[in-house]
C-alpha cells in the first residue's frame, strides 16, 4: 500500500519515518521522499494511529489526491534542486510531466490553485536557497555555481538572486549572519 506523506524533504526525515513505522510494527519496502510503500494494507485504526504518530513528529499522513499530486511536485523540485549534483539540463516542465504522468498545465494550473504561487517561483525560491548554500561552502565559485544550477549566465543568476534576496550574491556571502531557510519552509511563505 502506497501512502503519502506531507513535510519529508531530507534524510532525516525518512529515517524518522522508518522509526515511526517499526514502532507501529508496520513493514515497509521503499520510504522516499514524501512516498511510503508499506506490505500490509491499513486498518482504519492503523491509519490513525499512523497519521496521529507522524503528526507528533511534524509530519502529515495524506488522502487527499490533490494534495499528494502537490506534494509530489515539491519533493521532484527538492529532489532535483537539492539532492542532485546537476540540475536536469531539460525543459522543467517536460521532465515534470514525464515523471509524474500528467499534463503539465494541469499540474501548474493545480500547484498555483492550491499554493498561492507558480511551479516556476517554487523553483526559483529552491534554486536561489541552494545557491546560498553553496555560497556559504566556498567551495564553487559564482561561474561553476551557475552552470551547476543551470543558469544561462553567471548575470542570469545574480539578477534573480538579488531580486529574491534584495542582495549581490557576493554581498551575501560577505555578511556575517548567514540566514538560510529550512528547505520545508521555501515556497511557503504566502501561506502564512
Amino acid at each position: 500500500m502506497k501512502l503519502y506523506i506531507k513535510y519529508m524533504v531530507s534524510g532525516r526525515c525518512k529515517a524518522a519515518v522508518r522509526d515511526e513505522l517499526k514502532k507501529l510494527g508496520l513493514h515497509f519496502v521503499v520510504v522516499d521522499l514524501g512516498e511510503v510503500d508499506v506490505m500490509e494494507t491499513l486498518s482504519t485504526e492503523q491509519w490513525d494511529e499512523l497519521k496521529f504518530a507522524l503528526f507528533e513528529i511534524g509530519f502529515e499522513l495524506m488522502d487527499d489526491k490533490r494534495a499528494m499530486l502537490i506534494e509530489k511536485i515539491k519533493n521532484v523540485v527538492i529532489e532535483m534542486v537539492h539532492h542532485t549534483e546537476e540540475l536536469v539540463k531539460v525543459n522543467f516542465s517536460s521532465f515534470l510531466s514525464e515523471k509524474l504522468n500528467h499534463d503539465y498545465t494541469y499540474l501548474s494550473n493545480l500547484f498555483s490553485e492550491v499554493q498561492g504561487t507558480t511551479i516556476e517561483q517554487f523553483i526559483i525560491s529552491h534554486k536561489i536557497e541552494r545557491v546560498k548554500e553553496l555560497l556559504i561552502y566556498g567551495e564553487l565559485n559564482l561561474t561553476e555555481i551557475s552552470y551547476r544550477m543551470n543558469y544561462s549566465s553567471v548575470a542570469h543568476l545574480s539578477n534573480q538572486f538579488k531580486k529574491v534576496t534584495g542582495l549581490t550574491p557576493s554581498h551575501f556571502k560577505q555578511l556575517k549572519e548567514k540566514r538560510r531557510t529550512p528547505i520545508e519552509e521555501i515556497g511557503n511563505e504566502n501561506l502564512s
